[in-house]
C-alpha cells in the first residue's frame, strides 16, 4: 500500500472556524452575539480540562460564554434548577452539562430538562428523534458531526461504501451510524460491539472503519481492509515512563500496524479530537441562528 492520507482534524477544525467567525460576525451585526453555558459538576480533572478547551474556544471566536462550576455535593435539583435559569436566559443559545456527572446525579433526567433548542451536544430525545428523521433543524452530537466533516474536507467518498462503527454510544455510535446511512452520505452500514461474533472478520468487509469502543489500540492491521479509510475515536491515556506526565494518548486502533493498510487514517492525539470541541461552537452558532429567527 501507498502512504495514506493522515486526516489532519487540527487543520479542518481551523477551517471550521474560519467558516464559523463569518457567521458570529454577521450575527453580531444583527444585535445577537452566540452564547454558550458550560456546567462542571465536581472536580474532576480531565472533565476542568475539556471545560476550560471549551469556554477558550468561546473566546478565541468572541462568542459570550458562561461557566458554572458546582460542587461534587451539589444536588440533583440545584442543577436541575441551573439548567432552567439557562433555558430562560435569551444570552445562552447552548447548554452544555460535561459528562460524566458525580454518581449521584442522573445524567438522563439532566439532559431532558435542557431546552431541546439550546441542547448543542445533540442528546435531548427531540433532537435524537431529529436525527433518524433527518431533520437538520436538529443538534447532532459533536463528535460524529465531526466525523462526518473530516470525509467531506479530504474528500472521502461516503455513499455506495460500507461502513462498520465499532461502538454503540449514544454518544458517538449510534448517531454516526444515522449520519452514515442518511440520504446525505448513503453507505450501508453496520453497527458492531462486544458480542459481535468474529469481530475482525467483520471490520475486514469497511470500506469506513469507525473505532469508538474505547479501548486502547484494540483495532490492528488484522482488523483492516486493504485501503479502508479508518476514523478513530478513542482518546485512552495508557502509562508510559519515558513521557513526562508519565503517560500517553493513544487511540482505539494501534495506528503504527494499521497505517500502512489504510488509504487514509486520523492519528490521535490530533484527528477526530479537534472536531469536537469546532463542532460544539457551529452548534452554538446554529442554535443562535434558530432561536433569534424564531423571536
Amino acid at each position: 500500500m501507498s502512504t495514506p492520507i493522515i486526516i489532519d482534524g487540527k487543520e479542518v477544525a481551523a477551517q471550521v472556524r474560519e467558516r464559523l467567525k463569518t457567521e458570529i460576525a454577521e450575527l453580531k451585526a444583527q444585535g445577537h452575539t452566540p452564547g454558550l453555558a458550560v456546567v462542571l459538576v465536581g472536580e474532576d480533572p480531565a472533565s476542568q480540562v475539556y471545560v476550560g478547551s471549551k469556554v477558550k474556544a468561546c473566546t478565541e471566536l468572541g462568542l459570550y460564554s458562561q461557566k458554572w462550576e458546582l460542587p461534587a455535593s451539589a444536588t440533583q435539583d440545584e442543577l436541575v434548577q441551573l439548567i432552567h435559569r439557562l433555558n430562560a436566559d435569551d444570552r445562552i443559545h447552548g447548554i452544555l452539562v460535561q459528562s460524566p456527572p458525580p454518581p449521584h446525579i442522573d445524567e438522563e433526567a439532566v439532559i431532558l430538562n435542557i431546552d431541546p433548542r439550546k441542547d448543542v451536544d445533540g442528546f435531548h430525545p427531540v433532537n435524537v428523534a431529529k436525527l433518524v428523521l433527518e431533520d437538520e433543524s436538529g443538534f447532532v452530537p459533536c463528535t460524529p458531526l465531526g466525523c462526518m466533516e473530516l470525509l467531506k474536507a479530504h474528500g472521502l467518498e461516503t455513499a455506495g461504501k460500507h461502513a462498520v462503527v465499532i461502538g454503540r454510544s449514544m454518544i458517538v455510535g449510534k448517531p454516526m451510524a444515522h449520519l452514515l446511512v442518511s440520504k446525505k452520505a448513503n453507505a450501508t452500514v453496520t453497527i458492531a460491539h462486544s458480542r459481535t461474533k468474529d469481530l475482525p472478520a467483520l471490520c475486514r468487509t469497511a470500506d469506513i472503519l469507525v473505532a469508538a469502543v474505547g479501548r486502547p489500540e484494540m483495532v490492528t492491521a488484522d482488523y483492516i481492509k486493504p485501503g479502508a479509510v479508518v476514523l478513530d475515536v478513542g482518546i485512552n491515556r495508557i502509562d508510559d515512563a519515558t513521557r513526562p506526565r508519565g503517560y500517553r494518548i493513544v487511540g482505539d486502533v494501534d495506528y503504527t500496524s494499521a497505517a500502512p493498510v489504510c488509504s487514509a487514517i486520523t492519528p490521535v492525539p490530533g484527528g477526530v479530537g479537534p472536531m469536537t470541541i469546532a463542532m460544539l461552537m457551529a452548534n452554538t452558532v446554529k442554535a443562535c441562528r434558530q432561536l433569534t429567527a424564531s423571536r
